[in-house]
């Protein structure tokens, strides 16, 4: 383990005036679910630990019918599951925060620090880009808002620049007879790493989809927006031919590697299966019939 400093502001201003003094190997202290275990590692040069969880804006949660969820980067996952407005308007969000490690983990780990840490297979990062999630960022040059699906660079990477924090993430208000699911496929039970995820957000009027959105992660450098697939289903009625072009458009964008968890061929075909079942899924949850959260 590195020899490393805490400290735990109380205000944003304090947060980013700590990291902007402190430099590049200042870390921001989310849930530490990851960060920690990179320090010790040594796999993430540390110096300072900045605990933000004790800053209001970081733990707040609000929804408004109009204007949607704004939900505090640094709020533990559990909180989230156990939320009834969650589980009704923001079921994808659900989906995720349910199966990110476990019942440990989700006591301290929170969607905004799993966008941050900016990994191909984020289990949460499909959700937040499936649900229209921006990221509100405060730091020495003041404030900015960036799309979710425009956040993660690279592995591990981020459009964060130094003394920036994301403060919260704000999705807007489901449309009316909406709906979304998030499914993974992993290895087997002991292996909590997606060989590919999926998560999709569709409305309907009747039959017809008017409006789609579709992300998968571990598939690239990146978690993938994929708009080929809501365009695929857009303006069209919901048929096994558009749900089969939309899940076509999800096997097309993925470009997947060979590794220990899966071979290329497939997380191709498991981009497919996934995109096709949680366009399936979503559907069932519109139309009140019941979809588990795991």
């Amino acid at each position: 383990m590195q020899d490393v400093k805490y400290v735990k502001p109380k205000s944003l201003q304090e947060a980013v005036r700590i990291l902007q003094e402190s430099g590049p190997t200042a870390r921001v202290l989310a849930g530490g679910t990851d960060i920690i275990v990179m320090a010790r590692e040594r796999r993430r040069d540390t110096s300072l630990f900045v605990d933000i969880k004790a800053i209001p804006e970081m733990m707040g949660i609000s929804f408004d019918p109009q204007s949607g969820l704004t939900l505090g980067a640094a709020r533990p996952l559990y909180q989230l599951y156990r939320d009834e407005m969650m589980r009704r308007v923001y079921p994808a969000l659900v989906d995720s925060a349910s199966l990110i490690g476990g019942t440990a983990i989700q006591g301290r780990a929170s969607l905004g620090g799993n966008l941050c840490n900016a990994g191909p297979a984020g289990d949460s990062i499909p959700s937040i880009i499936a649900m229209e999630g921006t990221a509100n960022i405060i730091g020495p040059n003041g404030e900015r808002q960036v799309k979710a699906e425009e956040f993660c660079t690279g592995p591990g990477r981020n459009v964060l620049q130094p003394g920036e924090i994301v403060v919260s993430l704000h999705f807007p208000a489901p449309r009316p007879n909406s709906s979304a699911r998030f499914l993974r496929f992993i290895p087997r039970n002991e292996m909590d790493i997606a060989v590919v995820n999926c998560a999709t957000n569709l409305t309907l009027e009747g039959n017809t989809v008017t409006h789609a959105r579709m992300a998968i992660g571990a598939v690239a450098a990146t978690p993938l927006f994929v708009p080929a697939a809501g365009a695929a289903l857009e303006g069209k009625p919901l048929t096994d031919e558009t749900i089969a072009a939309a899940a076509n458009a999800s096997r097309d964008a993925a470009t997947p590697i060979d590794d220990m968890r899966g071979s290329i061929r497939q997380r191709k075909h498991l981009a497919y299966v996934l995109a096709e079942r949680t366009i399936r899924d979503a559907v069932h949850r519109i139309r009140g019939e019941a979809t588990e959260y795991h």
